[in-house]
């Protein structure tokens, strides 16, 4: 074995060495990045070199250190977990946050709701039947029914918006998952160039997992890593990213909750095939636009709303005609809903001044309140608007507690997913600096083999013998 042969055995530790502080920096510099892995240097011990001959030469050491490569210190299923959390997770939110917003336009149990207009327009109606001759008590009921109807009016629209503010979020939603998916496939593209060619893609596998977990949050996607490095990422059990191409997702639907119909998310292109999507941020959305007849939330407000106004109409409508004015006329419309657009929209009061109000029964004389009376106790059948109301506020707030307890309880799994995943992955200054001091050590060291073969060099070639003598 050559003396020179320990040179180079020195100067692979002192590569080595070197190439391990510059990871350590490399994890110190990206503690505070989001989605980064910690890196670690793998290396190896170089063989001996085979020697075969007559005679023996002994044992021989190994050539030094060999640095096999530079490995990510994820766990692929931890990041699987991760994005089947953040899906569940997204979903439920998305449910929890539309609920708690709708639950609040509404405004029950206060003053300002629509159980307590119902009630204090019932309350103007008996009042009126104790006073039958008091204009001001008759003017309260003509001035509570346009409150009332304008309250119905107000609840429909805050829900039509709600509706629309959802719709235009499942457009932005859709353009995101189209271009995170444009972008995991340009990724998958250069991971596989460099793992191929033997170099790190450490950094680009961050970016695309974190690429990956948006998209799952947002769909309720899973991805799949292949063999030749690269990330198959489905949704509905079709890939949206596949190798270096990608899909695009397109929505088609109405724009306005009266419009009706259902929004639907498909595969762009000349195929056009529906997607399924039932977890995400994007499945939320599309549940909460769906029909009434499909469970949709908005719509099932909305048509509670047209169906208050319907009752509201028809049941005092029905008492009012049934009695006669103070001058003897028959009694008509109290109110009337407009033939186009939808209900709670159209209801208006159609008496215009108390003389026109219907209290007395047939026969009964000018100052008769039975009608009113009759009126005021229309809250209380059956079919009426307040039960209408008051079984939509009862059932939405049993489905607005859940949907809120299942949010918390998918964020719960969702970080506990997540911290499970840094503990293997997040840099720890502490730990960088145990190991940069290692690194250190060793290159000081490599650096001292260096010269003590250096020295035995010089010993050899100056100071032995003498030639020419």
């Amino acid at each position: 074995m050559s003396t020179f042969s320990g040179l180079t055995t020195a100067a692979s530790a002192l590569a080595a060495a070197r190439r391990g502080m510059d990871v350590v920096g490399q994890n110190i510099a990206n503690q505070g990045t989001e989605g980064y892995t910690r890196q670690r240097v793998d290396t190896s011990a170089v063989a001996a070199i085979a020697r075969s001959g007559r005679f023996s030469v002994g044992a021989q050491p190994g050539q030094g250190v060999r640095v096999d490569g530079i490995a990510r210190l994820g766990d692929a299923l931890l990041d699987a977990r991760v994005r089947d959390a953040v899906g569940a997770s997204g979903y439920w939110s998305a449910r929890a946050v539309a609920a708690t917003t709708a639950e609040a336009a509404m405004e029950e149990p206060t003053e300002n709701g629509l159980a307590a207009q119902l009630s204090q327009f019932w309350s103007g109606w008996q009042d009126l039947a104790n006073t039958p001759d008091s204009g001001a008590a008759a003017a309260v009921v003509i001035e509570s029914a346009g409150s009332l109807a304008a309250r119905i009016g107000d609840g429909y629209r805050a829900v039509a918006s709600q509706w629309t503010g959802v719709r235009g979020s499942v457009d932005r939603t859709v353009a995101q998952v189209n271009d995170a998916a444009g972008q995991i496939a340009g990724l998958n593209r250069e991971i596989r160039d460099a793992l191929a060619t033997g170099r790190s893609a450490n950094e680009l596998i961050d970016r695309r997992d974190s690429l990956a977990q948006s998209v799952s949050r947002l769909t309720g996607a899973r991805g799949t890593l292949e063999a030749d490095g690269t990330m198959t990422v489905r949704l509905d059990g079709n890939a949206l990213v596949s190798g270096v191409q990608s899909r695009q997702l397109a929505v088609d639907g109405p724009t306005s909750i009266d419009a009706g119909g259902r929004t639907v998310v498909s595969w762009a292109g000349a195929s056009g095939f529906p997607v399924a999507v039932d977890s995400g941020e994007l499945g939320a959305e599309l549940a909460l636009l769906a029909p009434s007849e499909d469970g949709g939330m908005l719509a099932s407000i909305a048509s509670t709303y047209n169906a208050v106004a319907t009752a509201l109409a028809d049941t005092v409508n029905t008492q009012h005609r049934a009695g006669v004015t103070a001058s003897g006329a028959a009694g008509g419309d109290f109110f009337t809903i407009g033939a186009a657009g939808p209900a709670a929209l159209g209801l208006q009061v159609a008496v215009a001044s108390p003389s026109d109000l219907a209290l007395a029964a047939p026969g009964a004389g000018p100052l008769d309140a039975g009608n009113a009376d009759a009126i005021s106790q229309l809250g209380r059948a059956a079919g009426a608007p307040d039960g209408i109301w008051a079984d939509l506020v009862s059932g939405f707030a049993v489905g607005t507690a859940g949907d809120v307890q299942r949010a918390r309880l998918a964020e719960t799994a969702s970080v506990s997913a997540v911290s499970a995943q840094r503990s293997v992955s997040a840099v720890d200054g502490d730990e960088e600096t145990v190991d940069l001091l290692t690194h250190q050590s060793a290159y000081q060291a490599a650096a001292r083999v260096l010269t003590a073969v250096d020295e035995a060099l010089d010993v050899l070639i100056n100071r032995t013998g003498l030639v020419g003598r």
